[in-house]
């Protein structure tokens, strides 16, 4: 029997909605989208021009702005690296200018931010990188100090991966355009969870991934504004001048057509799903602090958080020896990219929950397939975890 699943952070299942919109292109519809000359390229093309539209959907904004991608990590290099490329290249608007040498981001960023901006750092770029509060939310005044003539771009993820919590995208994009400089959001997390509307928050260029809201693994996309000002990227992938010109390469149709479905999915149904996993993530809190009394300890903010998301440190216990006692339920201490390593995150540590509470804690992420029955269980295999390594360390003291 494999572990009841809630680690929806990591990766989502491909719901069958979705695959059955994805399974023709594999056969009866397997043309190249760049075949502009038979009906066998038209039918792909139109099932992509769909997705792409189903995408801008989900964001507010228009189907020309979006670019298909592998993934998040993908679109956020493309992001972070165009707009220093673009910059160093003499490109687009003023906020590219050549003199511009400064990029801002946060200490709560996914790896495939801040690899990057330590790359930048490497070659001779300055990197201010922003604290966040106990609370995990980025510190706007700290913000405001670290952003300035010169900035090229601001990159603060929509929602974290580990804690879950959510940035204010439209007083950071403020803060950003007030000098200058662009900002970039990593949506992996949030987007299909939470509304996003790149128009309201005034974001120039969003990252996000299909397989993060049921779609399939290895197709995402990039929204670049094309308006008010029109970022021009330069191309990082050369070749046939596919998605135009900025990423070459024969379209990966049905992961395509898989991205789009999904993204519908998740704008039509998101405000009944967050919803009810909002219902359950609170009875699963609730659950254990009434039976484990004190020594729970939430980390980040409730109030400005993912629905489906609980992050907890539990006081008494060793971090790898919770998890090892919990092999019936597939959950992680954060990351997905970072989750061989037995140190403190870097997210954690951000927000100060380092020692013994930093690597004491759950990431619980839940998703469709959870239900009621399903988070009793859950109570009563973390408490009897707790409860009974409590009592080793008790005994032993």
């Amino acid at each position: 029997m494999k572990p009841l699943y809630l680690d929806y952070h990591a990766t989502t299942p491909v719901d069958p909605r979705v695959l059955a919109a994805m399974l023709p292109y594999f056969t009866e519809r397997f043309g190249n989208a760049a075949s502009r000359q038979h009906a066998w390229g038209w039918e792909a093309r139109d099932a992509v021009d769909l997705a792409r539209s189903q995408v801008a959907a989900l964001i507010n904004a228009s189907a020309g702005e979006i670019t298909f991608t592998s993934g998040a990590s993908e679109s956020n290099n493309l992001a972070l690296k165009g707009v220093v490329a673009a910059a160093r290249r003499g490109l687009g608007a003023d906020a590219l200018a050549t003199a511009a040498n400064h990029v801002v981001t946060t200490a709560i960023e996914h790896k495939s931010v801040l690899d990057v901006c330590k790359a930048f750092a490497s070659d001779g770029l300055e990197v201010t990188v922003v604290g966040v509060t106990s609370g995990g939310v980025v510190d706007l005044d700290e913000l405001r100090r670290a952003v300035r003539p010169g900035t090229l771009v601001v990159s603060v993820m929509a929602a974290n991966n580990e804690v879950g919590t959510i940035q204010p995208l439209a007083e950071i994009a403020s803060i950003a355009h007030a000098q200058g400089a662009l900002f970039h959001t990593d949506a992996a997390q949030a987007a299909g969870k939470i509304p996003l509307d790149v128009a309201a928050a005034d974001v120039d260029l969003l990252s996000l991934t299909a397989h993060k809201f049921y779609g399939p693994k290895g197709s995402g996309a990039i929204f670049v504004r094309r308006r008010k000002p029109k970022i021009q990227l330069p191309a990082q992938i050369a070749g046939g001048g596919q998605e135009n010109g900025l990423r070459s390469g024969t379209l990966n149709v049905p992961g395509v057509v898989g991205l789009g479905a999904a993204a519908e999915i998740c704008r039509t149904e998101m405000a009944e799903e967050g919803a009810r996993l909002g219902a359950l993530r609170d009875s699963l809190l609730e659950g254990l602090r009434a039976r484990l009394g004190g020594g729970v300890h939430v980390n980040g903010t409730m109030t400005n958080r993912l629905p489906h998301n609980l992050h907890v440190s539990f006081d008494g216990v060793e971090g790898e020896a919770l998890l090892m006692a919990l092999s019936d339920l597939a959950v992680s201490t954060g990351s997905a990219c970072a989750s061989g390593s037995q140190a403190v995150s870097h997210v954690m540590e951000a927000i100060g929950a380092t020692g013994d509470r930093g690597r004491a804690s759950i990431r619980f992420g839940l998703g469709r397939s959870n239900n009621a029955e399903d988070i009793a269980f859950a109570v009563d295999r973390v408490v009897a975890a707790v409860s009974a390594l409590r009592a080793r360390v008790g005994s032993s003291a």
